[in-house]
């Protein structure tokens, strides 16, 4: 295209020169006719048309250079590119050398341990070479296994014909070694009550969830359980009668120290003066200090019984045997007809048993100097949930995890819920249920003022802050399983951590079928009359 164009152009100039010189012929045979013969006008026109010829000569020696360049820098291009591909490939060469030479290696390491048979094509038969003895039985019958049905196998492509030797083995094996590393289990610090606490150890630089898989636990005793805390519903008659009969029967055949509370110990008194031995606390300082005294606690009622008694341990909490004497049965799987039965074997052991985490919770007002100013920590068992309270407006609410923003909650109010909790006031919000095992923490909204807006679930080593807004309409009210109810003015916060105490919930069956029978029992779940079915059946 471009020579095309050239000889255009220059069939163009030829063409314009031969116009002119014939205009110049007319124009100077006229003058002659004419009888003017002026010479120095007709060299002015000549030396015009040598210049004009000039310019155009050199106009088009500057195209074609501006062509010619151009058609340099598409050749420099494609040599770039050839040159990039090229090294694209070599990279990709030294890469799948590298890959073999680390499987040449492997097989080198089993082929040190195992004997290596060759392999006559003519006869189809494994024959001895005179370099090579023969293999075991068994790594012959794990290669048929291996090849017979697949085709060909890594090892018998990238295995060398002669051996190599075991210096140069060790060699090849001590740089394809991965290194080792650790893994700590931590979290953010002291502000959220947690301190780091696991380290794991991979020798080879591989990630299993082997150390942190989460199984059933078990608990056993070391020792016979000498001291029982039993912990009643109140205002109820049955209640009342049924913690008389255990109370007896666990000191007459039992021997074990029973422990009360000042209000059960006053009413079994008033009974009879039998129960002079049972003991129970005085004050505050005793009662923070039972964890170090009971051994086992006993809970005779429904969920709420099973809270308070969460509630009284700030620390550590003895292991838990809940018995079912109210409306809800979620924590309380045994049945308090058979607990003779129950109590002996949970008194003996093994037993599994449920950690049930519990969330960590502190206030700080606006006023504080800083995040470790805190009104006294709060522990819950099941949630936590910040709500409008009587006022009209709704409640406006900025949330973090980790100093990460969340989102801003504008509706009836927001629940923080352990997994335990699941079941409880999260559930009727619209979250999930889930098994009480699984460390996490719900973030569950209240009527959101949002079609998007969905529930989640958090890992359990985040810290989450609620603060109401300098902007907001109104104030905030958070209560802790239900009671504690504290209000929240501008600029105040909650925070909350998983907590480092969980509660030992003992399982009639185990952690699993526990939850299931709960859901099923509890709430009906996923009941339905199934289909009729009264068409023809296969032949």
């Amino acid at each position: 295209m471009a020579d095309l164009s050239h000889k255009k152009s220059s069939v163009g100039l030829q063409i314009q020169g031969s116009a002119i010189a014939m205009n110049l012929d007319v124009a100077s045979s006229q003058a002659e006719e004419n009888g003017f013969s002026d010479i120095a006008s007709t060299s002015g026109i000549e030396e015009e048309f040598r210049e004009i010829l000039q310019q155009t000569s050199l106009k088009l020696v500057d195209d074609h250079l501006v062509e010619f360049s151009e058609a340099l820098r598409t050749v420099a291009k494609a040599l770039r590119r050839v040159a990039e591909g090229k090294a694209v490939a070599k990279a990709e060469a030294a890469e799948w050398k590298r890959k073999y030479e680390l499987e040449r290696a492997h097989n080198l390491q089993h082929k040190s341990q195992f004997e290596v048979a060759h392999y006559n094509p003519m006869n189809e038969k494994l024959q001895n070479s005179p370099n090579q003895p023969v293999m075991n039985g068994s790594y012959i019958e794990q290669t048929e296994k291996c090849c017979g049905k697949h085709g060909i196998c890594s090892h018998e492509i990238l295995w060398d014909e002669a051996p190599r030797s075991s210096t140069k083995l060790a060699q090849e094996m001590a740089e394809a070694k991965k290194a080792s590393f650790k893994l700590c289990w931590g979290c953010n610090g002291e502000k959220s009550g947690q301190h780091k606490h696991e380290i794991v150890s991979f020798e080879r630089g591989n990630i299993t969830t082997a150390e942190r898989s989460s199984k059933q636990i078990l608990l056993k005793w070391e020792s016979p359980p000498q001291t029982v805390l039993i912990l009643t519903k109140p205002n109820s008659i049955s209640v009342r009668t049924l913690c008389a009969e255990m109370v007896r029967w666990l000191k007459e055949c039992k021997k074990i120290i029973v422990f009360v509370e000042p209000r059960v110990r006053t009413e079994l008194l008033r009974e009879s003066s039998y129960f002079n031995f049972v003991r129970t606390w005085k004050d505050d300082g005793e009662k923070k200090l039972l964890h170090t005294k009971i051994d086992l606690i006993i809970t005779l009622g429904g969920d709420g019984t099973v809270l308070w008694a969460a509630s009284m341990f700030r620390g550590p909490v003895p292991p838990l045997v809940s018995f079912s004497l109210g409306s809800l049965g979620f924590m309380t799987p045994f049945q308090s007809e058979q607990y003779r039965d129950y109590l002996d074997t949970i008194l003996k052991g093994p037993i599994s048993i449920t950690l049930r985490h519990r969330l960590q919770c502190h206030v700080i007002r606006e006023a504080a100097k800083d995040e470790l100013d805190t009104e006294e920590p709060i522990l819950v068992l099941n949630e936590v949930t910040i709500d409008r309270g009587i006022s009209s407006f709704l409640t406006f609410l900025e949330c973090y995890c980790d100093n990460s923003f969340v989102t801003c909650v504008q509706g009836d109010g927001l629940i923080l819920s352990t997994t335990s909790g699941s079941t409880a006031y999260s559930l009727a919000a619209g979250g999930s249920m889930v098994h009480p095992q699984v460390p996490g923490i719900l973030f569950t909204p209240i009527c959101p003022h949002s079609l998007s807006f969905r529930p989640l679930i958090l890992p359990e080593y985040v810290t989450l802050r609620v603060q109401v807004p300098f902007n907001s309409r109104g104030h905030a009210w958070a209560s802790f399983d239900g009671k504690d109810r504290k209000q929240l003015a501008a600029g105040d916060a909650l925070i909350c951590s998983m907590a480092p105490w969980p509660v030992p919930t003992a399982c009639q069956v185990d952690s699993t079928n526990d939850f299931l029978r709960s859901i099923h029992e509890g709430l009906h779940w996923n009941l339905r009359k199934s289909q009729s079915f009264d068409g023809p059946h296969d032949s």
